[in-house]
């Protein structure tokens, strides 16, 4: 299977998608879920079939570092 951005969620097989629990189930969730040998697909909940971006786990990983670091925090309004 080709992995692609843009490509439909439901087309990475075996997919288990996982949401945090702070999104508190109002539709407002991003979703991730492993894409094994290629990296991290992320899909927005209210539309489940996607599009969904698909990131290599360098680009997870430098992503994750600045969120725990507090570099995005502005974007939360």
């Amino acid at each position: 299977m080709e992995v692609r951005n843009g490509i439909n969620a439901s087309a990475i097989k075996e997919a288990r998608w996982i949401k945090s629990t702070a999104s508190q189930g109002v539709g407002n969730c991003v979703e991730v879920t492993d894409v094994i040998g290629v990296g991290v697909a992320v899909r927005n909940s209210r539309f489940p079939q996607g599009p969904a971006l698909v990131f290599s786990p360098e680009e997870i990983k430098a992503f994750l570092i600045g969120a725990k670091s507090g570099e995005f925090d502005h974007l939360a309004g």
